[in-house]
């Protein structure tokens, strides 16, 4: 089942820079222009600020819940996980935790701490591994990047509405794959099979929420894995510390196989107590002047 949730990430991933690529739609810098040229347009603006959060995101700790259900429609989960996700550099190191987000076991939990500073401490050096692990790691952000880039023309964008959402309000566009965009690469094929919906926080230009449909099976990994017509995701963003937009909750609801068995995702995640940390150099210390501190009790973090 790993396979099929990384599976389906991959596909989500792949779909949310698209969503933030709105802003390279010229059609609507009349409306929302602040400059004579449009570069201060909100649309221009978002794909800024998506890209930014590109960044944020391997500088923020966070806690996971994680509910999975075996139907798309189930109304109770079959399962809750709970997780501390630390960025380390080259990725993330994931925690598990015990119920209500806290750790059940306090010498467990303080293993796992200190594993996640032997891997910080790892991600500091130099050496050949680490030079390789890097370039790996700076290849798929840079894929990443140049994806967002490729919706630029991979997608039509038409305004709906503004609408509140608490006391902000949001820029809601359909998101439509343009007829004339020609993929080039097995992963940009990928956005002329999605259609959806996206929001813009106004006041700040960041993108607020994403949600969208695949219209047509799409094959991830060759031909190993694929995701159906009809299956659906969404993502929403908050500020979670001055001008840093992270997700705080985000669905997946896939159906697809893998070889010739059929699987189903079908999970909700939401994210929260995000604390920055920053790259390994400076989450390190702080990693271990938590080890410092006297081990928590059960329950407790």
């Amino acid at each position: 089942m790993f396979f099929e949730r990384a599976s389906a990430r991959l596909l989500f991933l792949c779909v949310l820079p698209a969503a933030a690529a709105l802003c390279a739609q010229t059609s609507f810098a009349p409306r929302e222009q602040a400059g004579q040229d449009g570069k201060d347009s909100l649309l221009d603006r978002a794909i800024d600020n998506v890209k930014k959060s590109e960044a944020d995101s391997d500088l923020y700790e966070r806690i996971e819940r994680v509910e999975s259900r075996k139907n798309a429609g189930d109304a109770n989960p079959a399962e809750v996980k709970y997780f501390r996700v630390d960025p380390m550099g080259m990725g993330l190191h994931r925690i598990a935790l015990g119920p209500e987000g806290k750790p059940q076991d306090a010498a467990a939990y303080r293993g796992e701490v200190q594993e996640l500073a032997r891997t910080l401490e790892w991600a500091t050096q130099n050496g050949r591994d680490q030079k390789e692990a890097r370039e790996k790691y700076a290849k798929r952000k840079k894929d990443r990047l140049e994806l967002i880039e490729a919706t630029r023309t991979a997608f039509l964008f038409t305004w709906i509405a503004d609408e509140p959402r608490q006391e902000r309000m949001l820029a809601k566009y359909r998101m439509d794959p343009n007829p004339a965009y020609k993929p080039t690469s097995r992963s940009t094929s990928i956005l002329s099979k999605i259609h959806g919906f996206v929001w813009v926080d106004k006041a700040s230009a960041q993108l607020a929420r994403v949600e969208a449909d695949v219209t047509a099976d799409i094959s991830i990994a060759g031909f190993l894995v694929k995701v159906y017509k009809g299956s659906h995701f969404m993502q929403e963003r908050y500020e979670v510390q001055p001008g840093v937009w992270l997700p705080s909750f985000t669905q997946y609801d896939f159906e697809g196989r893998k070889f010739i068995i059929g699987f189903g995702v079908h999970e909700k995640a939401f994210a929260a107590h995000y604390r920055r940390i920053g790259p390994p150099e400076e989450a390190l210390p702080l990693i271990r002047a938590e080890l410092d501190k006297p081990a928590p009790a059960s329950g407790d973090r």
